[in-house]
């Protein structure tokens, strides 16, 4: 079974930066474009980055310019690193295939932006 999980999220004051990881089980690059999405209260789980297999990336524009999504195939891992945070990130960030597959949604990594 596939199965990913995230890291790196945490408390960070408005301006400041994140690099969040996600691991996944087995080697699944290949078959399936990869994306974070993330859920704050009172809204729906939305993608905020993604990367296909061919390695081209596509960003909301709510996050252009200050998130980059990459990948490491070695270590079967995908990143999202986050500059420039403001309080309106504050969400659980989750990685998945895009389209999402349900059974692959992990527990999340919480990013909280706040002075």
């Amino acid at each position: 079974q596939v199965q990913l999980v995230e890291s790196g999220g945490g408390l960070v004051q408005p301006g400041g930066s994140l690099r969040l990881s996600c691991a996944a089980s087995g080697s699944i690059f290949s078959r399936s474009h990869m994306g974070w999405y993330r859920q704050a209260p009172g809204v729906e789980r939305q993608r905020v980055a993604w990367i296909t297999r061919s390695g081209i990336t596509s960003y909301i524009d709510s996050v252009k310019g200050r998130f980059t999504i990459s990948r490491d195939t070695a270590k079967n891992t995908v990143y999202l690193q986050m500059n420039s945070l403001k309080p309106e990130d504050t969400a659980v960030y989750y990685c998945n295939t895009v389209p999402e597959q349900v059974s692959y949604w992990g527990q999340g990594t919480r990013v909280t932006v706040s002075s």
